[in-house]
């Protein structure tokens, strides 16, 4: 099975946008993590630090939870502007 990452070889396409609007809204990994679990979703700082860092991928749940506890459009936090590369599309 092939995985999609970025050209530049991150596994996602939301940590940077995550990073911005994070740092936008004044808010640490650990405060979003614990807004996340006082949401109900069992995450920790760890989380956001591998999503931020294209270390993890997201799932479209996680983007959907993300989305709300931030309350941002889903929209926020894809940069579309990044291209994939994958074997199969080569």
């Amino acid at each position: 099975m092939f995985k999609l990452k970025t050209s530049d070889g991150k596994n996602n396409i939301t940590g940077k946008k995550l990073v911005a609007l994070r740092h936008r809204k004044g808010i640490s990994q650990r405060q979003l993590a614990k807004m996340m679990q006082l949401a109900g979703y069992d995450v920790d700082h760890h989380f956001i630090r591998r999503i931020e860092n294209g270390e993890r991928f997201v799932t479209d749940i996680e983007l959907v939870a993300l989305s709300k506890v931030l309350d941002v459009p889903i929209d926020d936090l894809i940069d579309a502007t990044i291209a994939v590369t994958s074997p199969i599309f080569e």
